[in-house]
């Protein structure tokens, strides 16, 4: 099965293609042009050097969110133009759970942590199962660093851009009990978001291309506008 999967929920954009459980190519991009400028391109790139074309491809992948609401728009509306215009089927995977999926042979619960700016931290609860999937323990939330903090009582790991930001907050407050991975794995890897949509197109599942939106945990600027007035 080949999937092309894209990831535009950061700053840091990715693509990638995978043929099974094998990673063709990978291209990230850290870079202050916005995924407008850079997505298309990208995608026409990393399937000509593989020498693939959209009519090869079984399914797309794109990440849901949380994260940056416009870059989720962006990437979700590329990915659905592409499915419509293909015909080929999409699965959605939320940003966390594909951070998640970085470092699957932890042996510790896992907290994916992106900088939701306002002072807050996106975040969730995972463990690996048996299969090395991130299982999803908690709701995805929106919270301050300090509430992470109470969150945490024994030694776990966490990843993640909001390291960035937060990273000598957290290390001084949980001291043992944190754990970090190389740096390199901070950033959500389309090869990620890629390998948990095989595991769900492999069993036939795949979202709506009319109702499937991004996960926003919390709402926009535009939404609390509205509310307010």
């Amino acid at each position: 099965m080949k999937i092309l999967a894209i990831d535009t929920s950061t700053p840091v954009g990715s693509i990638a293609i995978v043929e099974g459980a094998l990673l063709r190519a990978q291209h990230i991009l850290n870079i202050s042009a916005t995924h407008n400028q850079r997505l298309l391109p990208g995608i026409d790139r990393i399937l000509t050097d593989a020498d693939w074309t959209l009519d090869d491809l079984d399914g797309l992948a794109v990440s849901l969110g949380p994260g940056s609401f416009t870059g989720l728009r962006i990437g979700l509306s590329v990915v659905k133009g592409l499915a419509w215009a293909t015909g080929k089927p999409l699965a959605g995977v939320p940003t966390l759970d594909a951070l998640a999926a970085n470092v699957p042979l932890s042996p510790y619960p896992i907290y994916p942590v992106l900088d939701a700016r306002k002072g807050e931290i996106y975040t969730a609860l995972y463990r690996m199962d048996d299969e090395q999937v991130p299982a999803r323990l908690t709701p995805y939330m929106a919270i301050k660093p300090e509430k992470l903090v109470d969150l945490i009582s024994e030694k776990t790991l966490l990843v993640g851009d909001a390291l960035l930001r937060y990273g000598d907050y957290l290390t001084g407050k949980l001291g043992e009990r944190l754990h970090l991975v190389p740096p390199h794995l901070n950033v959500v890897h389309a090869s990620s978001v890629a390998w948990l949509a095989w595991q769900k197109l492999s069993r036939g599942i795949h979202e709506d291309i009319s109702s499937c939106t991004p996960l926003y945990v919390r709402p926009s600027e535009a939404e609390l506008n509205r509310i307010s007035e």
